[in-house]
């Protein structure tokens, strides 16, 4: 029996796709003068940020890659965020139930808290976990762990909620069902067979709404 939601932020209940995916093309431009990618910059959505950056840009400091897009990143944050449609709707009525919630994300403190105050959203939560409240980032369990360990919840009874396929092995990996939103900005469309043998989600969803029908 579910009494327990975990939830992403970036991705699933926050569309931070224009100024993660502008983040990103700022550091491009500032390290080697044109665009990058956009498939890939999609595909290290849900990674955390000093991988990436490592990983893309080898021939500087991970500190410096990292400062140039998170100084971009936090000027424009809060002017570039919305609301996926319909969150808000479902939130209070997985509140209104009974559920326990928490939020666990890749996402640094400062800003997952300043985009969750700009839309009024912190009354929903019973915990906030930030990437910095864990020792290992997503698919590593550690941060659902943590969630759960605030919450005082059992990882069969709780059930995640995310947009990535790190967010689905993360789920897996603390013993958690998970469920992909269909409105991923890389995951969009899949079904469970698109997904890699013990990768596929156990629940997809395409509206919050759905959501009330699995818990």
């Amino acid at each position: 029996m579910i009494d327990t939601v975990i939830f992403d932020f970036d991705g699933t209940i926050m569309d931070t796709n224009d100024v993660i995916i502008g983040s990103w093309q700022h550091v491009y431009r500032t390290l080697r003068g044109k665009e990058g990618d956009l498939d890939y910059i999609l595909s290290t959505f849900g990674e955390a940020l000093e991988y990436s950056m490592e990983t893309s840009f080898p021939e500087v400091s991970v500190e410096e890659s990292v400062k140039i897009y998170r100084d971009w990143h936090r000027e424009r944050f809060l002017d570039m965020i919305k609301l996926f449609p319909g969150i808000v709707e479902m939130l209070e009525e997985v509140k209104a139930r009974g559920f326990k919630m928490g939020i666990a994300s890749s996402r640094l403190r400062l800003t997952l808290e300043q985009g969750l105050d700009k839309y009024d959203l912190k009354k929903y939560f019973d915990t906030i976990i930030a990437v910095e409240d864990a020792a290992n980032p997503k698919p590593a369990p550690d941060i659902v762990l943590k969630a759960l360990e605030k919450l005082d919840s059992k990882p069969e009874n709780s059930i995640m909620v995310g947009d990535s396929r790190l967010d689905i092995l993360c789920s897996r990996n603390a013993g958690v069902k998970s469920v992909l939103v269909g409105w991923s900005a890389t995951l969009a469309g899949k079904t469970k067979e698109d997904f890699a043998p013990g990768e596929a989600p156990d629940f997809i969803i395409h509206d919050p709404a759905e959501l009330l029908d699995i818990i």
